[in-house]
């Protein structure tokens, strides 16, 4: 474990300083969850007009049940194991970039990474029918938002690819549990 600890920051210091002064301002622009409006904005959207009202607000339901469930896991992860974040983890912040405006304590697992994956699953598999390669787009901009918390200083590269994958466990687990709602609802409609 102790190993893997260690590649996990070496990965870390490799990609964090990679980035330059020059694009800190896209990568924070990317992690800020209200950069996303316009796409959960069109999102909402195309699913209103594939949907219609009352199937729709079900799946608004379920999207925000989803984000609430990746978000508090995140939290119960992040008191229960205790790692530090880059940012706060003495051998690792002296050597980092930190662009982020601020720090938290802990970082295991991430919320971004796991919010972010898990609405692009259970979108793209949503859509899939109907726009086949949405889901190529939704995980494309999860990976970005993952990314930018590295970038950031904020998180190492295992809390991100904990977090991806929980979302993404999430995701495919709430999308099965919306589509039987939706057949239980609907199926005498």
């Amino acid at each position: 474990m102790d190993r893997l600890i260690e590649l996990d920051r070496q990965l870390f210091l490799w990609l964090n300083n990679l980035g330059n002064e020059s694009w800190d301002w896209v990568w924070l622009l990317i992690t800020d969850k209200w950069t996303a409006i316009p796409l959960y904005a069109l999102l909402l959207f195309l699913i209103f007009k594939k949907f219609g009202w009352k199937p729709s607000l079900i799946t608004v339901v379920f999207i925000t049940l989803l984000i609430t469930a990746t978000d508090q896991l995140g939290n119960v992860f992040k008191d229960g194991f205790e790692r530090l974040r880059p940012c706060r983890q003495e051998g690792v912040m002296e050597y980092a970039r930190f662009v982020a405006v601020r720090c938290g304590s802990y970082g295991f697992f991430s919320a971004h990474a796991a919010n972010s994956m898990g609405v692009a699953v259970f979108l793209g598999l949503l859509f899939r029918k109907v726009i086949p390669k949405m889901i190529l787009w939704l995980v494309g901009w999860a990976l970005l938002v993952a990314y930018s918390r590295v970038y950031l200083g904020v998180h190492y590269p295992g809390d991100i690819i904990v977090g991806m994958l929980i979302g993404a466990l999430l995701g495919f687990v709430f999308y099965k549990l919306h589509d039987w709602v939706q057949l239980q609802i609907f199926k005498n409609s």
